[in-house]
């Protein structure tokens, strides 16, 4: 099948599920070559737009995510990938998952979720920016 990566400058979403509980751990971006390497590898690789390069979820804090199953949407311009999460948490501000606040009616967030991990104790300082 081919995935439409034309319609978002190359890229497509790609919504991260656990394939044993259902919830949503992040959205990344894949490009060809990154939908390429994940199925290479079996493990989620993404690409980051705002270091416009390939990058494996896990490298610097060791919280891979073991890809399950790769679905693609009704237009094919989306991925959803169900994952085994391998490590205490996906997000780099130290949660489960990315999806941590709840946004209020008056815009103010609430947190929903505890830490699961220190972050300034897996990722440089930079990466906590």
């Amino acid at each position: 099948m081919e995935i439409d990566f034309q319609k978002s400058d190359g890229l497509v979403p790609a919504i991260i599920q656990d394939e044993r509980t259902g919830e949503v751990l992040m959205l990344g971006f894949m490009s060809a070559q990154a939908l390429a390497e994940t199925q290479r590898t079996g493990e989620a690789v993404f690409f980051s737009r705002s270091r416009n390069k390939l990058w494996k979820k896990g490298e610097s804090s060791g919280h891979v995510l073991r890809v399950r199953e790769l679905r693609v949407d009704c237009d094919a311009d989306c991925l959803l990938v169900r994952v085994e999460p391998v490590g205490p948490g996906v997000c780099h501000e130290g949660y489960r998952s990315c999806f941590f606040r709840s946004l209020e009616r008056d815009g103010s967030a609430s947190v929903l979720a505890e830490r699961t991990f220190a972050p300034d104790k897996v990722y440089a300082p930079e990466k906590l920016r």
